[in-house]
């Protein structure tokens, strides 16, 4: 069960967001993920707590952030429930996507046991609904994902398997490098990975 810490900043002018402390693991249902966010200040700022099932879909999704809350999975395309801080009103949406992203290295996992690339594979167009921080705001984006390449590296504890993907925004254009090994990001924008007590899991 991998166990660690990610610093989060903004990937354009690298603000410090604060830093993630998860733990994941693959289980008969698929994988989950769980963590918990700090504020640079320390404070904590918000919680992350992901299932996928076989196939990489999000069969649960709870998110918080800044006293709001997301409940999602995949019904019917994506379905989500935001409610406000209050706990006064619920705002539902469902949109046909495949999946769900956001600042969280989970995403960026999920997208991957989802999307099952080999090198060999043409770059995949996927419908994601992203949450933006800090309210948690919904909006509908469009990515196109490429496995650049797969290498093995050295390590105390054997070989490590590091795949390089190449994400590219649909609307923008921009395009940025993704570094995962297992159920670990390595490096992605905005994220960086400060410390791991265990291997990366190798999921199948």
């Amino acid at each position: 069960m991998p166990r660690g810490r990610y610093s989060l900043h903004d990937p354009h002018d690298h603000t410090p967001l604060g830093e993630e402390h998860f733990h994941c693991a693959p289980g008969p249902s698929g994988w989950r993920y769980v963590s918990q966010i700090t504020a640079p200040s320390g404070d904590h700022a918000g919680s992350v707590d992901l299932t996928v099932d076989e196939l990489g879909r999000p069969i649960r999704l709870e998110l918080h952030a800044a006293s709001w809350r997301v409940r999602a999975a995949a019904l019917e395309g994506v379905t989500w429930v935001r409610t406000d801080p209050t706990g006064v009103e619920a705002t539902e949406g469902n949109v046909r996507a495949h999946a769900f992203t956001g600042t969280s290295p989970a995403f960026l996992i999920a997208i991957t046991r989802l999307l099952r690339l080999t090198p060999a594979s043409p770059a995949t167009r996927v419908r994601l609904v992203a949450f933006t921080d800090p309210v948690l705001a919904p909006r509908t984006v469009d990515q196109s994902w490429a496995l650049r390449r797969s290498e093995a590296h050295a390590t105390d504890n054997g070989p490590l398997t590091v795949d390089e993907y190449q994400v590219s925004e649909l609307d923008t254009g921009e395009q940025h490098s993704v570094h995962i090994s297992g159920d670990v990001v390595l490096a992605a924008p905005g994220i960086e990975l400060e410390d791991l007590e265990t291997p990366p899991s190798a999921l199948p």
